[in-house]
């Protein structure tokens, strides 16, 4: 387990939570027709998918990050199982 990239990528994401709440309770414009929101989102899932996606990659790899392995990380995990 790369907890380096792991603890980092979700400290961005906890970031990024906290920046959209502020940002929802603060401005009475914020909204998705703007396009803030879609691209905040897509920045939070980004940091939540390659925590998942990566957790296993070797600190060489998370470091260099490709772009190969960048795509593959950011996709929705497909082997995570929500049970609801």
């Amino acid at each position: 387990m790369n907890k380096e990239f792991i603890l980092f990528n979700l400290k961005e994401a906890k970031e990024s939570i906290e920046n959209i709440i502020q940002y929802i309770e603060n401005q009475e414009d914020y909204c998705d027709d703007d396009g803030y929101y879609i691209v905040d989102m897509q920045h939070l899932y980004w940091h939540i998918n390659t925590a998942w996606n990566a957790r296993n990659s070797s600190p060489k790899d998370s470091e260099e990050c490709t772009e190969e392995n960048c795509e593959k990380w950011n996709e929705f995990p497909s082997d995570l199982i929500m049970n609801y």
